[in-house]
């Protein structure tokens, strides 16, 4: 039985049971961008009881051991992975972003003049926006095409495609992970004002629910897919 420990890398941890994540979560312990700390490490900075968290994702995974809930991704074929970062992170957030973005517009002009933080969430998620949308043509134009041609040719090019863009989104992933904090910073934790109507409170639970999907789109590739594609680089 697996037990973990805190001096496992974060992202180590979420790559062998993502369910850590959840935890991670209700911590504000960054598992993204941060994924290659050692939890201890976050847990000093952070003045966090290492024995309660260690004893909530410890007890969590021996629940869900026996379970297949969760593809294990660092063994699944790349192309898989690929697909369903697409599928189901890109997918999303091409979706939703309009309409995230609509709905902050919506508030700043209701509540704007009475919540002034709102002019400072409508500014950063359209900062976001805007770096995640060509963040996103990056991976599907030049990454994501490189891989799959890899695995068809198994060319060195083909390779070096995919990973000389990997630092530029890595760094991308950073600046998507500052805004997101900077955001639950300005809201107080996305806290809805008693004088706010149901469209703001809607706006607010999108956001989370757009930080959520970011941080699981982020994990998968930094934790897992780019690892996996410089590790083909040194077989080679």
């Amino acid at each position: 039985m697996i037990k973990f420990n805190s001096s496992q890398k974060i992202g180590e941890i979420v790559t062998r049971f993502p369910k850590a994540a959840d935890i991670f979560k209700e911590y504000k312990i960054d598992f993204c961008c941060g994924g290659d700390r050692q939890l201890k490490t976050a847990i000093e900075s952070q003045n966090l009881d290492e024995n309660e968290i260690l004893d909530k994702i410890n007890c969590l995974y021996d629940k869900f051991e026996k379970r297949a809930d969760d593809i294990n991704w660092t063994e699944a074929p790349i192309s898989e992975l690929v697909d369903h970062i697409i599928n189901k992170h890109h997918s999303y957030l091409w979706s939703e972003l309009p309409k995230i973005g609509e709905l902050t517009t919506v508030i700043l002009r209701v509540h704007g003049a009475h919540h002034p933080e709102i002019t400072k969430v409508h500014k950063l998620f359209n900062m976001l926006r805007m770096e995640l949308e060509a963040h996103l043509t990056k991976e599907e134009t030049v990454q994501y095409p490189a891989i799959k041609e890899f695995l068809k040719s198994n060319s060195h090019y083909d390779l070096d495609m995919a990973l000389n863009v990997i630092k530029d989104l890595e760094d991308e992933h950073t600046g998507a992970g500052d805004i997101l904090k900077e955001l639950r910073i300005v809201t107080d934790d996305y806290k809805i004002p008693e004088d706010t109507c149901e469209t703001f409170e809607l706006t607010y639970k999108k956001l989370q629910e757009m930080e959520s999907d970011i941080f699981q789109h982020i994990h998968l590739e930094n934790n897992i897919l780019f690892p996996r594609l410089r590790g083909m680089k040194n077989i080679e």
